[in-house]
């Protein structure tokens, strides 16, 4: 695989690129044209079939086994997302939090912590709607989803390899289970002055807010009525899935040697449709679900897996020209690229480029590998893992959370900054924060 690295020509990594910037760019615009997943999944098809016909042409059998892998990443990824969807797609969270400062803060930080047990998107998708009717009858109540973006969209998801996609597929990869849970310095010092942040912030707009909201107005906001949750069943199946992925990490039942090809995905497969076929109907109406995301992302994904596969082997090969070697170059590096192009392809780009810079080559689950060449790999990997995850909050585009987390906001009656105006809230409060983290836990 290390020489067909270095076999490939720098034009099959145009795909990848023209693709990447595709998402990045059309949904600014052409929005009417992108709103269509099928013109979405045309896209990626234009994009991806240069490569499908290139390796088997150039590399005959090696070239279609290339292929196969990243169809297999593929679809233990795709299968991941869409069973989280599906289940949490049955959770309904009825009732209302007062849209208090402090429990705003709350729900902010309870969603950070969630993230990692249902993923960034299932997190969103779940805890958006109940914290827009605890608000409702606030008037100035964009920072609350700007910060939810930045927390629950985003850098929350740090702590497991459910937590954001980048780092299941980092799982996929030979990244032991609970290996992210070492990444708790730099999750617990971003989230928790985010935290902080907001509570100040949040507490200030709603002093400003008070002449406004005397009398039922300000009735209104305090009131409480109680949280209830229907789909508690759903709640079990979160947890097979859980079980699922870590026995699989492990080789549980397997002797500690990898399940066999299906397996894992069978079993989400089945716990999936399961929580479809239990849950009340009622439950998914109540949260507006459709398959309109989850397919999107199958759609834009399965052409990024397959156009992505030359730039992982070229960089793989040709790491030491990238100048990269210290992790806060590698922090900065993955969380630009994660900034405004997708973070799961971003974080897999680096770690191969810091696997070629040790000598691994990218077979099987090669970032064990890497991480068993000492304490200098696992500062690497823990560099992009930290800077993939985090940087996905510097724009809309930066994580498939965030667009949609504005989208339901804006249905809602919330007026969501610009494209610009949410990356000055970014640039002004993310990247300072940023730079402290380099500083502390990089260098």
């Amino acid at each position: 695989m290390h020489m067909l690295g270095a076999e490939l020509p720098l034009w099959t990594t145009v795909p990848f690129v023209g693709l990447l910037l595709c998402i990045a760019i059309l949904p600014l615009a052409v929005p009417h044209f992108w709103e269509s997943n099928l013109n979405k999944g045309a896209v990626a098809a234009l994009f991806a079939l240069p490569v499908l016909l290139y390796f088997p042409a150039a590399f005959g059998t090696e070239g279609v086994h290339q292929l196969l892998g990243s169809a297999l990443d593929y679809v233990s990824f795709i299968l991941l997302l869409a069973s989280l969807f599906v289940i949490t797609g049955g959770i309904h969270v009825s009732g209302s939090l007062s849209g208090t400062p402090l429990l705003n803060t709350m729900f902010l930080a309870a969603g950070g912590l969630v993230a990692n047990f249902i993923g960034t998107t299932g997190a969103s998708a779940l805890l958006v709607r109940p914290l827009l009717r605890a608000n409702e009858p606030r008037e100035r109540k964009a920072h609350i989803f700007v910060f939810f973006i930045f927390i629950v969209s985003n850098c929350g998801g740090l702590l497991a390899p459910l937590g954001d996609p980048p780092l299941f597929l980092g799982f996929l990869k030979g990244v032991p289970f609970t290996w992210t849970l070492g990444l708790w310095r730099p999750w617990l010092l971003v989230n928790g002055t985010l935290l902080v942040l907001f509570n100040l912030w949040d507490r200030l707009l709603f002093k400003r807010e008070g002449p406004e909201l005397q009398g039922p107005g300000l009735q209104e906001v305090m009131h409480h009525t109680p949280v209830q949750i229907r789909g508690k069943r759903n709640l079990l199946f979160l947890t097979a899935i859980v079980a699922t992925i870590y026995a699989a990490g492990k080789g549980i039942g397997t002797g500690g040697s990898a399940w066999p090809i299906g397996l894992q995905e069978g079993l989400m497969l089945a716990i999936a449709s399961a929580a479809w076929r239990t849950t009340h109907h009622e439950h998914r109406r109540s949260n507006n679900f459709t398959f309109g995301p989850i397919v999107e992302v199958a759609a834009l994904f399965a052409g990024i897996f397959v156009t992505m596969r030359p730039a992982l082997l070229l960089l793989n090969t040709r790491a030491a020209e990238l100048g990269l070697s210290e992790p806060w170059q590698f922090f900065w590096a993955a969380g630009a690229l994660s900034s405004f192009l997708d973070n799961a392809p971003t974080y897999l780009t680096f770690a191969a480029a810091a696997s070629g810079l040790h000598g691994v080559p990218l077979e099987g689950k090669y970032l064990a590998a890497l991480l068993s060449k000492g304490s200098a790999t696992k500062e690497v990997l823990g560099a992009i893992s930290t800077g993939a995850v985090f940087m996905g909050a510097n724009s809309y585009i930066g994580n498939g959370p965030n667009f949609m987390v504005k989208a339901i906001a804006e249905e809602n009656g919330v007026t969501m900054p610009s494209f610009f105006g949410y990356m000055a809230y970014s640039c002004g409060i993310l990247l300072p924060l940023f730079v402290i983290v380099t500083f502390i836990v990089f260098l």
